[in-house]
């Protein structure tokens, strides 16, 4: 049997050609299959793309269903040298602060050590430093013998909780051992400092015109008196902290605590933006423009038409048991196209006369209740991991790996249908030949007759 590419020498027909137009008219079959599986891949680009709105739409509501928003405060300070933070158990107020110092800490160093290197030893064996502080407390510290003076500070900051840093500073003339306190305030200042076992001519002992005694902060809040040993005042105000900087002292301020109501003004509208931003991208997705081309990828999609039954139901239904039951009571309307539309100026007023009740609705007085708690439970059943969402994504896929099965089998049909054409023509071509060929010899035989026939 002649091949393809012979196919046709015998009978003198485009077998090839013909062969090969059967061929494109069986892979026709195939397209309606591409075509699904494209659809199928713009389904899941679309469900994507709906999630993400969906997020942004899900971390909005989160965020007013979070109680901290509502009993958030803020501070300001009318001043210098003072610095306000409210903690969760602030109380709204006005606090006049009149500071008269900033806490610090002290120091005090040795006595200059003249005509000595630094490599030289002080000590002997068994020799101790003795430490003193504000409060009357002492800290030994065993020195090593032979120690120089770098070695006793090394000493010094390698011992656990000494409640001084120790440094070297020369003054020109000389070295000098320094301590500082670790901590602010007149109690754990140290005071005093003496040496024991010292070398014989070695001379190593406090010089008390050095001595920069530590204080205790003191300042005064709507006129009573308060001191601190550190310059974070914790607890004079009831959840207010209160940091002093070294400017502060002289310094007469105003704390003012009021309710955060901007963090809540703009997470309410964030939530009406994030809603709008959901529903454009849905828009786009299910617009029906009479064209294929042109119409949404999820136009008719059930999954769609549940996510949006859902969220027009939580937001229009009405949250009972607090003083605020409906959206518009907080300046938030559904407009005929399903959008949210807010009114500024009427939020505003719910948040300054109803902070409670703005709570309430949003929040309620659990994370289920409350219309951000209703709207958080449909959502997640929309995004979770067992979600609607997820098992119309996961739909598709199925439904694409199936149709790739089909196109697969599909295509195995169409080859086999052209092999069998292929032999078919092979036939079809070999009985032409033969055809052919008999009729050539018979052309000839008749041709020799009329030529005999002729000469007699």
């Amino acid at each position: 049997m002649a091949s393809i590419s012979s196919l046709g020498v015998g009978s003198g027909l485009d077998l090839s050609g013909l062969l090969d137009q059967l061929r494109s008219a069986e892979r026709e079959k195939l397209q309606p299959i591409v075509t699904q599986q494209s659809d199928e891949k713009a389904k899941i680009s679309a469900f994507g793309r709906l999630q993400t709105a969906l997020d942004g739409f899900q971390d909005a509501v989160a965020k007013l269903n979070d109680a901290s928003l509502y009993s958030s405060l803020s501070t300001s300070v009318q001043g210098e040298g003072v610095m306000a933070t409210a903690g969760a158990d602030a109380s709204p107020g006005r606090y006049e602060v009149s500071v008269t110092q900033s806490a610090r800490g002290g120091s005090l160093a040795t006595s200059r050590i003249d005509d000595i290197n630094l490599e030289d030893p002080l000590t002997d064996a068994g020799a101790q430093l003795t430490l003193t502080f504000g409060d009357g407390s002492t800290m030994p510290i065993d020195l090593a013998a032979d120690s120089t003076l770098g070695d006793i500070r090394d000493t010094i900051n390698a011992t656990p909780d000494t409640g001084v840093t120790a440094s070297i500073i020369n003054d020109g003339t000389g070295n000098r051992l320094v301590l500082a306190s670790s901590e602010t305030g007149e109690a754990a200042a140290i005071t005093d400092m003496t040496f024991t076992g010292l070398s014989v001519g070695a001379t190593l002992a406090k010089d008390a015109d050095t001595l920069r005694a530590g204080r205790d902060a003191e300042l005064e809040i709507n006129g009573i008196a308060i001191t601190s040993p550190s310059n974070r005042v914790e607890g004079a105000i009831q959840g207010i902290t209160l940091d002093l900087d070294d400017s502060a002292s002289g310094q007469t301020s105003t704390v003012v605590v009021e309710r955060d109501s901007d963090s809540l003004r703009e997470a309410v509208t964030g939530f009406v933006s994030a809603y709008n931003e959901m529903k454009s991208t849905v828009g786009r997705m299910t617009a029906v423009t009479g064209d294929a081309d042109t119409a949404g990828e999820l136009v008719g999609d059930r999954t769609v038409r549940t996510i949006q039954t859902r969220l027009s139901r939580d937001l229009g239904e009405s949250v009972l048991g607090g003083e605020l039951e409906l959206m518009s009571q907080v300046g938030i309307s559904l407009t005929p196209n399903g959008r949210l539309e807010l009114d500024q100026a009427k939020l505003d007023e719910a948040i300054a006369g109803n902070p409670q009740g703005v709570a309430g609705f949003f929040a309620g007085d659990s994370e289920a209740a409350g219309m951000a708690g209703r709207l958080s439970g449909t959502l997640e059943q929309v995004l979770g991991d067992s979600g609607m969402l997820k098992r119309s994504i996961e739909s598709s896929e199925t439904r694409i790996d199936n149709l790739g099965d089909r196109y697969a089998r599909t295509e195995r049909s169409i080859e086999s249908t052209i092999d069998r054409y292929r032999t078919q023509f092979g036939q079809l071509d070999s009985m032409l030949a033969q055809m052919n060929s008999m009729s050539d010899y018979l052309t000839q035989q008749f041709s020799a007759l009329d030529a005999q026939l002729g000469r007699k």
